[in-house]
């Protein structure tokens, strides 16, 4: 069932993972809403777009209500971070260069894709790319943005899910950690957290997160991990799936259009959602 949803007879293939520090996390959220709409009214082939963001926390929407966030925005500015809040759902992500993005954008046929199906297909993806490893889906406790399709090895957290359905389409998106250090990483969520909540008690439960339950794929495997090579690994499991065919492709005049409207929204949004 969910290998249906990655054998696409056409999948337009858009690579941003070479944009630079220059590429605002903003961008990303605005192009995936913009093909969500080309793919919903049939406009476009299904797609799979790969990103890379530099030096970015992306939080969701309930960590802009944390009691203490100026405190914690400035942890993370000081240090040289960006900060940025999505629209899909979720808390915060570290993104760097060591991070690999995947969006699969599919048609929600007549309602068709479940949410479990678009997590359950990203899910079975990464496992194809990873054949030397046990890849488990379910909640990582003491990760960041713990979820259901939380993706680890030997209990620790490499991956995580998301989704975003918008105007017939739906966007499954996923960041995987390729090099670099997983608990280093969540070692600065924390410290964020720490500062935000500043021992006060919400009503919205924040992780306590613990470092080490999270690791890199490069850590994991015993070997260095690219991005390069993990979207090498993505193409050929995508064709060992049975997808005839794989386009690279870029954003045609309409989806131009449409990107420009729903980056003016994430720019609105996050002027409004986070404090000046």
């Amino acid at each position: 069932m969910m290998s249906e949803l990655l054998r696409q007879q056409t999948w337009r293939m858009i690579d941003h993972t070479t944009l630079g520090p220059s590429f605002d996390a903003k961008q990303s959220f605005a192009f995936d809403d913009a093909l969500c709409e080309s793919v919903g009214n049939g406009q476009s082939h299904p797609i799979v777009r790969l990103w890379v963001h530099h030096q970015t926390v992306v939080l969701g929407i309930q960590d802009t209500k944390l009691p203490y966030i100026e405190k914690g925005l400035a942890y993370l500015h000081e240090h040289g971070w960006r900060t940025i809040v999505r629209n899909s759902g979720g808390l915060a992500v570290v993104l760097d260069e060591g991070v690999l993005n995947v969006s699969l954008i599919f048609p929600d046929t007549k309602k068709g894709i479940d949410i479990d199906r678009g997590y359950e297909a990203m899910a079975a993806l990464i496992a194809r790319m990873l054949p030397e490893a046990r890849v488990q889906a379910g909640e990582v406790i003491g990760s960041y943005c713990p979820g259901s399709f939380d993706l680890s090895i030997d209990g620790k957290k490499f991956a995580g899910i998301s989704q975003r359905r918008i105007r017939g389409g739906v966007a499954v998106q996923v960041y995987i950690c390729a090099n670099g250090s997983g608990a280093a990483r969540a070692e600065f969520i924390r410290q964020f957290y720490e500062r935000a909540l500043a021992g006060e008690q919400t009503k919205f439960t924040y992780p306590t997160v613990v470092p080490h339950t999270m690791a890199s794929l490069s850590e994991l495997l015993g070997k260095e991990m690219t991005v390069s090579a993990l979207v090498i690994r993505l193409y050929e499991a995508l064709q060992a799936l049975g997808s005839s065919r794989l386009e690279p492709s870029s954003l045609t005049t309409e989806e131009w259009e449409r990107y420009n409207v729903y980056f003016q929204r994430m720019i609105d949004r996050n002027e409004t959602m986070l404090p000046k």
